[in-house]
């Protein structure tokens, strides 16, 4: 069996890793794939934004099922696109898309269906958005309404700092065409949680629960990121509250897409907000959350392909969807300075943690690649977040101790990680 899978980061080579643990023989292929996953896949030389490219060496291949990583081909239609020339792809299709691509879009479709999120106002100026922002109490959030790679939320504390980001989005234009549109809705206190399930278009299955560290510093202080790492199950998640997410916030989307049209399969993620009995919709993703399903897959216990499958299939409800007992813990090791300006080409020194690249065993620490490229035998830093340091065990100290041993001994110039991921005192996450 024939896969490709469409990424470049340590979200995909966690999904390699899985699918490598298939009980299906594959011949597996990634585009464009990065100096990690070039040692369990077949590299593609092909952009993930490259939609024709992707679709002709699908085509040319006979790649019998695409698994898409980033949200950026989703909203480009990749899967609308494939399936149109006859091929299997695991994702959303474009409209669905909207709910992650286009933050306006998605502040609509949940007003008109009385699904709860925080109130807002769009803009596409600044002098309209700044007159709007000086009669609002702060802090306010403020968001790029596009795609911005986790990096187009700001949280200003007063109409000064409000000023400078709006500047810095529509004059400075730091996101380009995604900031065009700008939503700027109230600030909600209350804990952050993420939420995703597996969907055929007709039902749905949650994935193990996680909590993810967004901040870039310990302590969440500091910018927004593409996340800083990841625990796996969420701690705080009760079954009580995970059963009025589902009735509050997943059934009343999944069938209000389907009531307009959108027939939604994959995976959904949903950005929550619990404040006092009340669950907000913060956002959506409509792939894999990164680095939160780096530490839900080395837990998972079912044969991903067949998830996969299920999904494309419309057979989910048929399909057995369990994980392990395990405390699952992912460290994101960057390039110092990210997520703002950094450096990259830094050879990177693993030692004994070399031998964590063979996944045929049952590993007991997972090194998964995210900015990296391979020039001989040697590896290079090539990204914001280089690699991902995971482990799992019953007990989550021993877990942590694990990665953050293998955090101190892999060497590269600039390293940087938060010393303070699994601490359980940091469950607000604040917006």
């Amino acid at each position: 069996m024939k896969i490709l899978v469409i990424g470049s980061g340590g979200r995909e080579h966690a999904i390699i890793y899985s699918i490598l643990r298939s009980r299906k023989n594959v011949d597996l292929y990634c585009a464009p794939g990065n100096g990690g996953i070039s040692d369990n896949a077949k590299i593609v030389n092909i952009k993930y934004d490259d939609i024709d490219g992707l679709l002709n060496f699908a085509l040319s291949e006979k790649i019998d099922l695409t698994v898409v990583g980033p949200e950026v081909p989703l909203s480009l239609g990749i899967a609308d696109k494939f399936l149109h020339n006859g091929l299997k792809v695991f994702g959303p299709g474009q409209k669905a898309a909207l709910l992650e691509s286009s933050k306006q879009f998605t502040k609509e479709f949940l007003k008109r269906n009385n699904i709860k999120t925080a109130d807002y106002q769009s803009f596409t100026d600044f002098k309209t958005a700044y007159a709007y922002i000086q009669n609002r109490s702060h802090p306010v959030v403020i968001k790029a309404s596009g795609l911005a790679a986790g990096k187009g939320v700001f949280i200003p504390q007063s109409i000064i700092e409000s000023e400078n980001y709006l500047d810095l989005i529509f004059n400075k234009k730091i996101f380009g065409k995604s900031g065009e549109t700008v939503v700027i809705e109230d600030y909600l206190e209350g804990f952050e949680l993420s939420y995703m399930i597996a969907a055929d278009g007709k039902t749905y299955k949650p994935l193990a629960t996680s909590m993810d560290y967004k901040k870039a510093y310990d302590g969440d202080k500091g910018e927004n990121t593409g996340g800083m790492g990841s625990i796996s199950p969420h701690p705080y998640l009760s079954a009580a509250l995970e059963e009025k997410i589902k009735k509050n916030i997943i059934e009343p989307v999944l069938l209000s897409l389907k009531n307009e049209g959108i027939i939604y399969k994959g995976i959904l993620y949903a950005g929550l907000m619990i404040k006092d009995d009340d669950i907000y919709v913060l956002e959506f993703n409509v792939r894999f959350g990164d680095p939160e399903t780096q530490s839900i897959l080395i837990r998972l216990k079912s044969d991903i392909v067949g998830l996969f499958e299920s999904c494309i299939d419309g057979t989910l409800n048929d399909y057995n969807l369990e994980f392990d007992n395990n405390q699952a813990v992912c460290l994101v090791l960057s390039s110092a300075g990210y997520p703002g300006k950094y450096e990259t080409g830094f050879e990177i020194s693993f030692g004994e943690y070399e031998k964590y690249f063979n996944y045929s065993g049952n590993n007991d620490i997972y090194i998964f690649h995210a900015g990296t490229k391979k020039i001989g035998n040697k590896y290079f830093t090539n990204g914001g977040r280089v690699l991902n340091i995971c482990s799992k065990n019953k007990d989550l100290k021993t877990a942590l101790s694990d990665i953050y041993n293998a955090a101190d001994a892999i060497q590269f110039k600039n390293k940087y990680y938060r010393r303070d991921i699994g601490n359980l005192g940091i469950s607000a996450i604040k917006v």
